[in-house]
């Protein structure tokens, strides 16, 4: 799997703060030249008995590394753990 893959949003549909998150995730993994990818919570029974209305979620490698709200600051934090 390539470190592009490997983050992914789980959100909402009308969820500011999902909105919010996913503009934080574009500045920052952008600039490390990474993407994500998106999953909407109530699409998946897995995803939504997880985190049922803890949106949004930032996934690693398939494990949560930010919940709710996330800065520029501690997203930089968390991906350069990753290298």
């Amino acid at each position: 799997m390539s470190e592009a893959s490997i983050y992914q949003l789980v959100t909402r549909r009308r969820c500011h703060l999902c909105d919010e998150m996913e503009v934080v995730l574009e500045q920052v993994l952008g600039a490390h030249g990474l993407d994500f990818g998106k999953v909407d919570v109530d699409s998946d029974a897995e995803l939504r008995r997880r985190f049922g209305e803890v949106v949004p979620v930032l996934l690693r490698d398939g494990r949560p590394v930010a919940k709710v709200r996330v800065s520029a600051r501690q997203l930089e934090r968390i991906v350069r753990r990753r290298r």
